[in-house]
């Protein structure tokens, strides 16, 4: 006999926020899926998932079922109308087949702030003081023998490229470092959102910043955003950090780029092909990397899960979503009405 609850279809477990995942079965039927493969999953869907009202997934999702790409989206069932992810990147999930389909997709972006920029702060400082040459160093048991000398932040400029939430913090936590902030966004933005930073040109950014944080989501118009001819404009000796996606940098040029020396070091939390990683980039001890780390967090990761599942119950119980995507603001409207 099936539930009257509505049926929620965890694509991952709760690990975190486990007394509000206990509160959600006051409104909500949840599952967590067994389907072990996205073939598994399209044959599941046409029996035991046949009624979701709701997927709840995170950025580990795709080891089951891979991209909710237009495939995966056209055969759900017509009862889903729900993707709520706890993250705050959704470009693994096609916004466009889901309102041709009427679901409505939510992230989570407020609960990553924090985490994503103090981790970009430690790569910055990281790539600066060339620390990953030094542990390596260290053990092969050449204490700082060999290890190049690092930089001050001081009097250096910051290029963020993206100024939204986790490009603001980063320039709040630059602040007492001393160093100049500039911005680029498609747009200037008003004060009380630039966070004090000087809006420059893309050109400018990239000519004129010595160190350059990537914060802007990925989708088709930012895919390769930094490739070789970009990399060419900036100035010798930059240092680059990544938090964002691995693909918005052309993974390979950014290798060649440290290879000659263009790039003096990066710091990066994120790749162009995760889980794999360009084979000379990987060689390159001047890349501080790290297995995308921005959010894994107890407390960070506990906040994103609370974050995705108060949007599933507010589906639920007809509440104003906390974060339905920018793309689907309109569909949450006419729904509304």
């Amino acid at each position: 006999m099936s539930s009257p609850k509505p049926f929620v279809l965890f694509f991952n477990p709760v690990q975190h926020a486990v007394p509000f995942f206990q509160n959600l079965q006051e409104v909500a039927h949840t599952e967590v899926i067994t389907s072990k493969s996205r073939e598994e999953f399209f044959k599941d869907i046409t029996d035991k998932y046949k009624n979701i009202f709701a997927i709840y997934r995170t950025s580990a999702s795709g080891t089951v079922a891979g991209k909710f790409d237009a495939e995966l989206i056209e055969r759900l069932p017509p009862s889903c109308k729900y993707i709520c992810h706890n993250g705050a990147g959704y470009d693994p999930i096609d916004t466009s087949a889901c309102a041709k389909r009427g679901i409505i997709v939510t992230n989570a972006p407020d609960p990553v702030t924090d985490a994503t920029a103090d981790l970009a702060i430690f790569l910055m400082l990281g790539a600066l003081r060339h620390l990953n040459p030094s542990i390596f160093s260290l053990r092969a048991g050449n204490f700082k023998k060999g290890v190049e000398f690092g930089h001050d932040p001081q009097g250096k400029t910051l290029g963020i490229l993206g100024m939204g939430r986790i490009g603001r913090a980063i320039k709040h936590r630059c602040d007492s470092f001393g160093l100049k902030t500039v911005y680029h966004n498609r747009n200037p933005l008003p004060f009380e959102q630039n966070a004090g930073a000087e809006y420059v040109s893309f050109r400018k950014l990239l000519a004129e910043s010595d160190i350059i944080s990537v914060n802007v989501p990925l989708n088709t118009h930012t895919k390769h955003l930094i490739g070789a001819a970009e990399i060419a404009l900036m100035k010798p000796g930059v240092v680059l950090i990544n938090t964002a996606r691995g693909a918005i940098i052309d993974e390979a040029a950014m290798a060649d780029a440290l290879e000659s020396n263009h790039i003096a070091a990066a710091g990066l939390d994120v790749y162009e092909r995760e889980p794999e990683i360009n084979e000379k980039l990987m060689k390159q001890e001047r890349a501080l990397m790290v297995p995308h780390m921005g959010t894994h967090t107890t407390e960070t990761l506990g906040k994103m899960e609370k974050w995705a599942m108060e949007n599933v119950r507010r589906a639920i119980v007809g509440e104003p979503l906390l974060s339905p995507v920018p793309e689907h603001r309109s569909l949450v409207k006419s729904k509304a009405n």
